[in-house]
């Protein structure tokens, strides 16, 4: 596997676009287009609110019937949720106009919405976007980076990752974008995430590549403990590399899979650093488990304990914050077998052994918490499972951001 420097515009066959149409901002870019020149095969994951926006049920509805979808078309600003038939009419009316501009059918258009939530969207507006996105989409780096960029809100900037890896001696691309500041607590997927594919691959696969990855990736952030109305991932596949059919099951299936994986992580941990008030990136990793699932809820406790997240941002060792968080965390273990690091950039130093305090100097754990990217292994000392979790640390940003957002 290969990284390399792209998004949405990296595996063959895709182009995109970003347009200013003014729907909610008046100062920048707020649409985006993802554009295949063959249909696709499709897979996607969704918001487990019951509250869930109209482009969810839209989206959902296409990739449940196992359609071919070819374009996406995605605004940032409005959120398209709790508006009602208007919403829905909303969504068709998006599809429609968008299989006359681009050539497509209709029911190949998914549609992805992030912002305010119960506000309608202006539909002329939405319109003229979709004419300026035909005009404009290119297959180049740089449209894909435009993308990214329109489809933020909240966000202090664009996510994007792509890789390569060799099927049979032909070169598969797998690309991504995404958006996710705030509101960021996945029971399935967070805010928007959308991948692209030149693999061929069978429909089969590329599902349960999908879904068996959300849970090690998307599912393992948090920034604020809130599940959106509008969560979805979408991954694409146009064949266009032309390599033999990857099918389920098959060590090629692996290779894409690692390669799914590591874009997935990588915008997953980039959308957990980007926290709305956030400074720093804050893994928690579990070790020393039982199970794998035993791991994940341990590590998933941290990154969502406030308290936690307050000492991170203070860069304050307050590792009892974290005994705490594990312990109410429903998994059981031992907290008289726990060993605690702290690790940055700036060195790793052990906190506690055996669910007791050891020596070690407050002014290099501050150093170390001080960092941009910190990281908390707790290794519970009972087998050889692992799980990591990512999140982000709480400052009063994240309130100021927060309490006037509409306005």
């Amino acid at each position: 596997m290969n990284r390399i420097d792209g998004g949405v515009t990296a595996a063959k066959g895709f182009e995109a676009a970003a347009a200013a149409a003014g729907i909610k901002y008046q100062d920048r870019t707020d649409m985006a287009l993802i554009y295949s020149e063959k249909p696709c095969k499709a897979a996607g994951t969704f918001t487990t609110n019951v509250v869930k926006a109209a482009p969810v049920k839209w989206d959902r509805a296409i990739i449940e019937r196992k359609l071919r979808p070819q374009a996406v078309i995605v605004n940032s600003g409005i959120a398209n949720a709790c508006t009602g038939k208007e919403g829905m009419d909303c969504c068709r009316k998006t599809a429609e106009a968008a299989a006359r501009t681009l050539h497509v059918d209709a029911d190949s258009v998914l549609i992805g919405s992030t912002g305010v939530i119960g506000m309608q969207i202006p539909m002329d507006r939405i319109e003229k976007g979709i004419r300026i996105l035909a005009a404009e989409r290119k297959a180049d780096r740089e449209s894909g980076a435009a993308a990214a960029k329109a489809i933020m809100t909240t966000d202090t900037r664009p996510k994007e990752a792509a890789v390569t890896f060799e099927v049979g001696g032909k070169t598969v691309t797998i690309g991504g974008m995404a958006k996710g500041s705030g509101m960021i607590h996945p029971n399935m997927c967070t805010m928007l995430s959308f991948i692209t594919t030149d693999a061929k691959i069978s429909g089969k696969a590329l599902r349960k590549a999908l879904s068996a990855d959300v849970e090690d990736t998307y599912n393992m952030i948090s920034v604020d403990g809130d599940t959106s109305t509008n969560d979805t991932v979408l991954l694409l596949a146009n064949g266009r590399a032309e390599n033999e059919k990857i099918r389920y099951g098959t060590p090629e299936y692996d290779q894409f899979c690692e390669a799914l994986h590591y874009v997935n992580e990588t915008l997953a941990k980039k959308m957990a650093g980007d926290g709305e008030g956030a400074t720093a990136l804050f893994e928690a990793k579990i070790v020393g488990a039982q199970s794998k699932e035993q791991a994940k809820v341990l590590a998933k406790s941290i990154v969502c304990s406030s308290l936690t997240k307050t000492a991170i941002a203070g860069h304050d060792a307050n590792w009892g914050r974290i005994l705490c968080a594990m312990g109410y965390s429903g998994a059981r273990f031992d907290p008289e077998k726990v060993t605690l690091f702290f690790e940055s950039s700036a060195g790793k130093l052990k906190i506690i052994e055996n669910g007791v305090a050891v020596e070690y100097s407050e002014e290099k754990a501050t150093e170390i918490l001080s960092q941009p990217e910190v990281k908390v292994t707790a290794d519970i000392g009972e087998g050889d499972a692992q799980a990591a979790a990512w999140g982000c640390d709480l400052t009063h940003e994240y309130i100021n951001i927060n309490a006037d957002y509409r306005s």
